[in-house]
């Protein structure tokens, strides 16, 4: 019993050693790198490959157009290693709903139309959910979720439970890092960084603030529960309204460089 968790001790310490800390866009201290970028990649290629086998997209042409001509004006901002092979997809369902995987996968729900109102507001949107991506979000939580699994392994070993786990622990990893909100902190950055890429794109970063509050009077004063874990919304807002106005000036100058987005 003993060798067995000296063994799965050593092979933990190999498997973290491989991970480093890094510097996220806003300069917050990130501990990323239990996976590679390809794995990464492959894991959000499975997952969106997983979801449009599950829920039926939108027959609605003209959603799906609008969708992709927003994504592709927003990850023209990208850094150029990061700006190929994104895809989109539009599910039908009323729940005001999106995300961005790694990989380059876009997923919004027909209910975001409910309160994203204008191309403007739905770059919000889908800026803050590529926010999470360019900023290593997925790749933060996942190597989170396998320290602390490999701290339950130790603990598995020493009770002989050491098969069992390794056996469930990768695809459990892998889906909370995936399929869980993210923290607060994570929100918050998606939500400057989304709103940064808006304003580069030539959408108007104050229709983020509008898009909050149209969630908040859709949600009867709270916010949908795939943005539970953000801020305090009045605050949120706040923030929002803050940049919006430095970022102001960056909008009006993409729109001189040409720009200027026109989806719908």
């Amino acid at each position: 019993m003993k060798a067995k968790t000296i063994l799965l001790g050593a092979a933990i310490a190999a498997s973290l050693a491989a991970c480093a800390t890094t510097t996220s866009p806003t300069g917050r201290t990130q501990y990323v790198g239990a996976v590679s970028q390809a794995e990464l990649n492959q894991l959000g290629a499975q997952a969106f490959a997983q979801m449009k086998a599950q829920k039926p997209q939108t027959s609605n042409a003209g959603q799906r157009d609008y969708v992709a001509c927003v994504t592709r004006a927003i990850i023209s901002q990208l850094p150029a290693n990061a700006r190929s092979g994104w895809e989109t997809a539009v599910f039908a369902d009323n729940d005001p709903n999106a995300f961005a995987l790694p990989g380059g996968k876009v997923g919004v729900y027909t209910g975001i139309f409910t309160v994203a109102r204008n191309q403007d507001q739905l770059a919000g949107v889908i800026a803050h959910e590529i926010g999470h991506v360019l900023s290593r979000h997925h790749d933060e939580r996942i190597t989170r979720q396998m320290g602390a699994q490999a701290l339950v392994g130790v603990a598995g070993a020493a009770a002989g439970n050491y098969g069992q786990l390794v056996s469930q622990g990768g695809s459990l990893v892998a889906q909370a890092g995936f399929l869980l909100p993210g923290s607060r902190a994570q929100e918050t950055e998606a939500d400057v960084v989304g709103q940064q890429l808006m304003a580069n794109a030539g959408f108007d970063p104050r229709a983020a603030v509008n898009l909050w509050q149209n969630m908040i009077a859709a949600g009867g004063g709270r916010p949908p529960e795939w943005l539970s874990t953000h801020p305090n919304p009045q605050a949120r807002i706040g923030e929002l309204q803050k940049r919006a106005a430095d970022l102001v000036p960056t909008m009006e100058a993409a729109r001189r460089a040409g720009n200027n987005p026109r989806c719908g």
